[in-house]
């Protein structure tokens, strides 16, 4: 059971920052979303009450006054707790410059939580209710919820301000997550990467396992097998297909690589996770092959 007041806005190519949906729900014992995955980066806020967080294998147990972020190709599930069922507000946005405002935030899907204290929190549930009262696609309207979004996403930065890293290493890290996402399907390598941004790799790696814990490989292993569990999930691609679209100039690393993340091959990963019709379709399309 929920009880939401929500608002999906319209796509925009043009713009590189811009709403997606935006909302407010109050949630009954155990309610629980996903295993979902998202085209957008989300982030939730928790008003009152309590539940669990699971993503990259992790499960974070969160209260009021705590949030979480949501980045684009992962994915997540979330549940409210049976005793104290949470309420919580939302924001989600996409664009060009997106990647670089979560890296800016110090939030990655590596490190996904954040805490606000009740004036703040205060603040960002008046800047969601903002947006809901001010729900038309008018130009006027389009401009007024961005407006909004920036005052939310300035909120978060002032909880975040003891968290961050020095501007010109944030500035760096958000450069190479942002290169790193947009590259996927390109074999290139953590020395690639190194040579892009003019750094010796060995800075490189002290800047991933300072700020999102973890290596620039483990980061962008990470990123490369979402991609194609999220392609596995979503199309009938065949297994090399999607191996060459995530970056793997050879279908068997990819498929050693992938059996050590989730357990199994990626064939069997797609039997366990498609929809009986993708995989009748795929089905087909190998015998026609």
């Amino acid at each position: 059971m929920e009880d939401m007041q929500a608002f999906n806005m319209p796509q925009e190519e043009d713009s590189d920052l811009f709403l997606t949906t935006f909302g407010h729900s109050v949630t009954g014992p155990g309610h629980k979303y996903g295993p979902a995955v998202r085209s957008y980066h989300l982030i939730h806020f928790i008003l009152a009450g309590r539940g669990t967080f699971q993503a990259n294998q992790h499960t974070y147990h969160l209260h009021a006054g705590q949030g979480f972020l949501i980045e684009p190709d992962y994915q997540t599930t979330y549940q409210s707790d049976e005793q104290e069922p949470w309420t919580y507000i939302w924001v989600a946005f996409s664009g060009s410059r997106a990647p670089q405002i979560i890296a800016s935030l110090g939030l990655s899907q590596a490190g996904p939580i954040y805490a606000c204290t009740e004036e703040q929190g205060a603040k960002l549930a008046a800047y969601v209710q903002d947006m809901l009262a001010h729900n038309s696609f008018t130009l006027s309207g389009r401009y007024y919820r961005l407006g909004l979004l920036m005052q939310f996403l300035s909120v978060l930065a002032e909880a975040q301000r003891d968290l961050l890293p020095p501007a010109d290493n944030n500035t760096y890290i958000s450069h190479m997550t942002n290169f790193i996402r947009t590259h996927l399907e390109e074999p290139f390598t953590v020395q690639d990467l190194a040579d892009y941004m003019n750094l010796n790799r060995s800075y490189v790696t002290t800047l991933f396992k300072r700020y999102l814990y973890c290596s620039p490989h483990e980061y962008i292993q990470n990123c490369r097998l979402t991609k194609a569990e999220h392609l596995l999930q979503t199309t009938t691609f065949s297994v090399e297909s999607i191996a060459c679209s995530c970056g793997y100039a050879k279908s068997d690393s990819f498929q050693r690589a992938f059996l050590r993340k989730a357990g199994m091959t990626p064939t069997a990963y797609r039997r366990q996770q498609q929809s009986p019709y993708l995989q009748a379709t795929d089905i087909k399309s190998i015998k026609k092959s």
